[in-house]
């Protein structure tokens, strides 16, 4: 055999024995705020990729200072140039999803009919559109168009406004906003279906809301939450499984409030734990990132009393024999007033005739130490270890066995009896 014929059939064999790169396809969609999109993109089975950009403007290139200039220039009448929008390119494997499929869950995870807007982020860089990049991707995007049009309409929608165009301009966006709502768990993003399902696709099951009966009207706390959440699951990890909090606390996968309650604005993160009083939000503390101490003192601020504010975040001292719990003597714990924790036991408590409740000792790991030499003394300050609230100081002048003095504001004090 003739050399060079060798050598063509090795290469042809290798070649044969060499797996076959899957075939790949993408397709750009802008639903909104492009942080959302690329996160429920991302989750669809089959999708290799999901990239933020902008696309479908007049500019050939174009970052997202640039965007929000032209589109301000827009607004104010002194621009009329096509704006790009806000875009995920997304790249799948037509083996393990169809196009249909990908469009599907395009038109289930926004809002089509609401213009050049998505939620609260207002202006034609927040259009819906679908940029496609051949024929058959066109006539896929109309077909399914046109069937979920139907649905929305039956449900009570006006038109589907998203536009249907050849892909012009693309330009991927910012390394800082590529995976943002990974990286930035608080991250605002409006995206929010229309809860119509796309025909012929299972309707899906509305979490339930939480009945007002079970809840406490005068004040209580609603930890919303969502299953495919890790934030929501270090936060129930760290605060939730050893709530101990005098203040109810309740939680819901439902982004709506009980029946009769009010939201002050529409929630964009999970978990966000709003405070309601009298069924209305009076704040609300969005995200968790594992800052639980920072996370007691936001309620601190919303539950304590003036006066215990000022002991509790300002390092205030009340007037001696004014305070709360100086003769209390029943046997039970001596709790944070914010997290519940116990800090001292009545069987540590002795009468020290200072005019502040005097403990022998704390409950093992309830309180921290830290250097204090305001004043122009130098004093030991306690802290409670949950919350990170002052409490008081330490002094050498106790008792046996321990020697110690712990001298802590009764007002920040809450007892709970055996």
């Amino acid at each position: 055999m003739h050399m060079t014929t060798r050598l063509l059939l090795a290469a042809a064999l290798l070649a044969a024995a060499l797996p076959v790169a899957a075939a790949t396809d993408s397709i750009v969609l802008g639903m909104g705020c492009f942080w959302g999109a690329e996160k429920r993109m991302a989750a669809v089975p089959g999708v290799i990729d999901a990239e933020s950009g902008y696309a479908g403007g007049d500019a050939e290139t174009i970052d997202y200072r640039g965007v929000l200039r032209l589109e301000e220039a827009i607004q104010r009448g002194r621009s009329d140039a096509r704006n790009h929008a806000e875009v995920v390119k997304v790249s799948f494997d037509p083996a393990q999803v169809s196009l249909e499929a990908l469009l599907i869950a395009f038109w289930q995870n926004h809002d089509p009919t609401q213009g050049d807007r998505q939620g609260n982020d207002i202006g034609s860089n927040y259009r819906s559109a679908i940029y496609y990049n051949s024929d058959a991707q066109r006539d896929m995007a109309v077909a399914t168009r046109d069937t979920y049009q139907q649905a929305l309409t039956a449900a009570g929608y006006g038109p589907i406004t998203t536009e249907i165009a050849p892909l012009k301009h693309y330009n991927r966006a910012e390394t800082y906003h590529q995976d943002y709502l990974v990286k930035n768990p608080n991250g605002y993003c409006g995206l929010g279906g229309t809860k119509v399902a796309y025909p012929g696709e299972p309707a899906r099951a509305e979490p339930v809301v939480l009945d007002s009966a079970d809840l406490d009207r005068a004040r209580q706390l609603i930890v919303f939450e969502a299953e495919e959440c890790p934030y929501c699951k270090l936060f129930r990890a760290e605060v939730l499984d050893g709530w101990a909090s005098s203040v109810p606390v309740a939680t819901t996968f439902a982004s709506e409030p009980p029946a009769g309650w009010k939201l002050d604005k529409a929630l964009f993160a999970t978990p966000t734990i709003v405070l309601f009083e009298k069924g209305r939000e009076v704040s609300r503390w969005t995200g968790y990132q594992g800052d639980a101490e920072r996370f007691w003192q936001w309620l601190g601020q919303q539950v304590l009393t003036p006066a215990q504010r000022r002991i509790a975040f300002e390092q205030g001292t009340e007037r001696p024999f004014t305070g709360s719990h100086l003769d209390e003597k029943r046997p039970g714990a001596f709790v944070d007033p914010i997290t519940g924790a116990p800090l001292f036991r009545t069987d540590a408590k002795f009468e020290s005739g200072t005019g502040w409740p005097s403990f022998l000792q704390p409950v093992p790991g309830a309180i921290t130490l830290h250097a204090d030499d305001a004043h122009g003394m130098r004093r030991t300050e306690v802290r409670s270890a949950s919350s990170g609230i002052h409490l008081g100081h330490v002094f050498d002048d106790g008792p046996p066995p321990t020697g110690k003095r712990f001298c802590i504001n009764g007002n920040v004090l809450s007892f709970v009896p055996d």
